[in-house]
């Protein structure tokens, strides 16, 4: 009986334990349950703020959703077209040098149709999806390594509209991506909100470059915020973007003016718009300051001869304006440029476009005697008159080269002092040099011929070794010549590539095209040190005749220049085979 009675009371206490669990359990739950119906109750209690990691997938995707967006679009990697066979994986073909020959790979064989009427196995050449999952929102990346999602290096949305508070998160997102440097956004329907946002954005991001907006039309036309003092953009490309000639006009102003220029830009892209004669003239005003500025394509515009001809004239040579003289006044009269006081404005050493690096301001000569003491007291006083004179020397030798500069200069009416002004040494703008050192190593390369070849590589280094160690001068305080009471400078030898074609230029405006360029190549013969001039020009589909001879003489000019140009090969006789 007792052993009985022992026995009730342990399972007793067992079940009273098992109880008090459950009851533990049932606590906690309530307590949860009542902690977030607490949160929902108050919903005015703001969240803690996201900070981006990097990661687009993770951000964008956590950021969509505090924003309570009831769909968010994926990020998929950008389509790839499928990898050709016999192909390595480098993409180059397997030569198989040194192996046996292999049998050519065959297709595996289509799986037969069941005779019960059973349905023939899909190809392997495609991937199936649901039905409008292609067209669904979605944005499309680059990768540099597709394993680590921090590395997105390009940005593609295409198709789907961006409104206020999307590019609002791409605000957040993309300036804590290190290497982005590629945003594209094709037709997303965008507006001036918008683009002053992305205006913003773009100047945040450490890498960028690279802007494509094509097929957005905006009523408000702010395409030149995008352009702004502080924009990273090289390349631009506004095709089919509805832009008139206001926004050609915000444009052009955002290019150049007597007051800034635009010093980041290479390339921009204005085709497929409705661009005309009152727009081209607003360009190329933009264009008399700009020395950045490489490719401009103005394709399948409205443009006809007079925008032709003002773009004609910006680059061969123009006459200064008012306000463009008063602003290269008041360059000369700054305290940065006391090497212009030193010589008469008629000396050639004034208007050198090298200085020797032997005339220094007498301050700079005395600090560095003090900083050179110890030096100076072991070199032997010799020495130091033999290299005065080497540089006594060279200083001749470029005077001596600067001849034809210094006879350009000295033409103007007779006793006007002014017939020469201008000095190389102030307002510089700084440009990327590299694509221009590439354009001119490859007019030469396609230009080389067989006995000669290695003396014109010689000679394309040299212009290399020039162009990279001086700086485009600024075209306020360029040399001038007076002529008719007007100061001359040369034109804009910065820019390329131009593309005019598909527009509405007749013969007139085709002639002055046709002067602008015997205009560079002759002053190209003396001096390259502003620019290669254009390599590349396009005219087709315009208001004249392929056949007609301005169009020729123009062809003739602009073949050898284009780096692309190859030279017919010869026969043993010494004619071409075209």
């Amino acid at each position: 009986m007792k052993g009985m009675a022992n026995a009730k009371l342990s399972f007793q206490s067992v079940a009273n334990k098992i109880k008090m669990g459950k009851k533990l359990e049932k606590g906690l739950k309530e307590k949860n349950a009542s902690a977030v119906s607490q949160d929902e109750e108050n919903p005015n209690k703001t969240p803690e703020p996201y900070s981006c990691t990097g990661n687009f997938q993770a951000d964008f995707t956590e950021l969509c959703r505090r924003n309570s967006m009831t769909y968010i679009p994926p990020i998929i990697p950008r389509a790839r077209p499928p990898t050709v066979m016999g192909h390595t994986e480098s993409g180059k073909p397997d030569k198989g040098k040194g192996k046996a020959p292999q049998a050519p790979v065959e297709p595996d064989p289509d799986p037969e149709q069941d005779l019960d009427g059973g349905v023939e196995a899909p190809p392997k050449t495609f991937t199936m999806k649901d039905k409008f999952e292609y067209f669904r929102p979605s944005v499309q990346v680059e990768m540099e390594n597709f394993d680590k999602p921090d590395t997105v290096t390009e940005i593609y949305i295409r198709g789907w509209k961006i409104v206020e508070p999307i590019m609002e998160i791409f605000k957040q997102c993309w300036p804590k991506m290190a290497k982005l440097h590629t945003i594209n956004l094709w037709n997303c329907g965008l507006s001036g909100e918008v683009i002053t946002i992305l205006a913003s954005t773009i100047t945040e991001i450490p890498e960028m470059r690279n802007l494509v907006l094509d097929g957005n039309t905006v009523v408000e036309e702010n395409w030149h915020e995008l352009m702004g003092e502080e924009s990273p953009i090289q390349n631009l490309s506004l095709r089919h973007c509805g832009i008139t000639d206001k926004g050609a006009e915000q444009i052009g102003q955002a290019l150049g003016s007597t007051k800034r220029c635009n010093t980041k830009l290479i390339s921009l892209n204005l085709s497929g718009n409705r661009i005309t004669d009152v727009g081209a003239e607003h360009l190329a005003l933009g264009l008399r300051m700009n020395r950045n500025l490489m490719s401009l394509s103005l394709a399948s515009n409205f443009i006809g001869d007079k925008g032709a001809s003002k773009i004609a004239e910006i680059l061969s040579r123009f006459p200064l304006t008012h306000e463009e003289v008063v602003e290269r006044r008041k360059h000369f009269s700054e305290k940065d440029f006391p090497e212009r006081n030193k010589s008469p404005p008629g000396s050639r050493r004034d208007g050198s476009k090298d200085r020797p690096a032997s005339v220094r301001s007498q301050s700079h000569m005395d600090k560095d005697k003090k900083g050179s003491k110890a030096s100076a007291k072991k070199k032997d006083p010799k020495g130091k008159d033999a290299k005065e004179e080497e540089k006594h020397d060279k200083t001749k030798k470029k005077e001596k080269e600067d001849k034809t500069l210094t006879k350009k200069e000295s033409r103007g009416t007779k006793g006007d002092k002014s017939g020469t002004v201008g000095g190389r040494s102030s307002g510089v703008f700084n440009i990327n040099r590299p694509l221009i050192m590439a354009s001119i190593a490859a007019d030469t390369k396609g230009n080389k011929g067989k006995g000669k070849g290695k003396d014109k590589t010689k000679q394309a280094a040299q212009e290399v070794e020039d162009l990279s160690g001086g700086e485009v001068v600024n075209p306020l305080t360029d040399v001038a010549d007076f002529i008719d009471g007007q100061l001359w400078v040369s034109g804009n030898r910065v820019l390329i590539n131009l593309n005019l074609s598909r527009n509405k230029i007749a013969e007139s405006g085709m002639n002055n095209l046709l002067k602008a360029m015997q205009y560079q190549t002759t002053i190209l013969m003396d001096n390259k040190s502003g620019g290669t001039g254009l390599m590349r020009i396009a005219l087709l589909k315009n208001k004249i005749s392929p056949e007609h001879d301005v169009m020729r003489k123009l062809n003739d000019i602009m073949l050898h220049k284009d780096p692309y140009y190859k030279q017919p090969p010869q026969t043993p006789d010494g004619q071409s085979t075209t």
